[in-house]
């Protein structure tokens, strides 16, 4: 079995964060369980490189079989096995493309080999509590790779962020947010001009032209970041979620739609910061790494 870079970006998400957190020692034994002989110590790579590189080292071999075994086994997921379901729909979206698919009958995880190109279209609806439970690494804004003066700004607006929620201030949590969010994709964009305005979900004028980037809005924005491989799909959704809080920086529409903001709201949209920062700075464009 050999798998796309695609995939293995996905499956890498899977080992590091997504079926669980696994720590810089955990991912050491997660693969010397599949043959290797790591240590950890200082200087070890960051963990996505590290996993990154031990995929590619067993991509095509029968460790890779082992590995994705390894990492939807059953028995990690007593008591859930809803979930692992879902994340077997999930990767099996991107296994297609590869002309495999992976099933789950009871205990055992199944490969079949697929002769054409196969994939459910359908998308779940996040589960917010799943989502909230997530953690995710502290993220060096420079590992983004925006301006020095633009990254200093964006992360006094963090530090800013995370006093806000410490002393209880929601609306100023969501506002500060979904800012920052802009902030750090209007600067992705500048960098990757040409694969977001290539982007089929690129905003356009009455001629058809794409807008210059002033007039993007938040929404462009996301949706263009996911399309060109930079947030994945429960992240642009909750992305969208983070936008429409950030819509009641205006007070009549706050007032219209009886929106009053809590820690959980709070909550939710320093998740949501905390999901894109950290995808924006592993996850890789067409022409370059972010």
């Amino acid at each position: 079995m050999i798998l796309q870079s695609k995939t293995l970006e996905k499956l890498r998400l899977l080992i590091n964060e997504e079926t669980q957190y696994r720590s810089g020692p955990k991912l050491v034994q997660f693969f010397n369980d599949l043959g290797f002989s790591d240590t950890y110590e200082q200087g070890f790579p960051s963990r996505w490189a590290y996993t990154d590189e031990r995929l590619a080292k067993i991509n095509g071999t029968p460790e890779l079989a082992k590995c994705l075994k390894k990492v939807f086994s059953p028995v990690d997921f007593i008591g859930r096995f809803g979930e692992l379901d879902k994340f077997l729909k999930d990767f099996n979206q991107y296994l297609a493309f590869d002309k495999w698919k992976i099933v789950r009958n009871g205990a055992e995880i199944n490969f079949i080999r697929l002769d054409q190109i196969e994939f459910d279209e359908s998308t779940p609806a996040p589960n917010e509590d799943e989502f909230l439970k997530r953690e995710f690494e502290e993220v060096a804004l420079e590992n983004i790779g925006l301006d020095e003066i633009i990254t200093e700004v964006l992360r006094l607006r963090v530090v800013e962020i995370e006093k806000c929620l410490s002393n209880d201030a929601p609306l100023s949590v969501i506002f500060l947010a979904g800012s920052t969010l802009e902030g750090v994709l209007l600067g992705i964009a500048l960098r990757y001009p040409k694969e977001f305005n290539q982007s089929k979900s690129s905003p356009k004028d009455k001629e058809g032209k794409v807008k210059q980037y002033p007039d993007w809005t938040l929404s462009n924005f996301i949706d263009v970041a996911h399309e060109v491989g930079l947030l994945a799909e429960d992240v642009k959704n909750y992305s969208h979620t983070l936008r429409d809080f950030r819509n009641y920086i205006h007070p009549y529409q706050q007032l219209s739609s009886k929106f009053n903001p809590n820690k959980h709201t709070a909550k939710i949209s320093w998740q949501v910061l905390k999901a894109a920062l950290f995808q924006l700075s592993v996850n890789k464009i067409s022409s370059g790494t972010i």
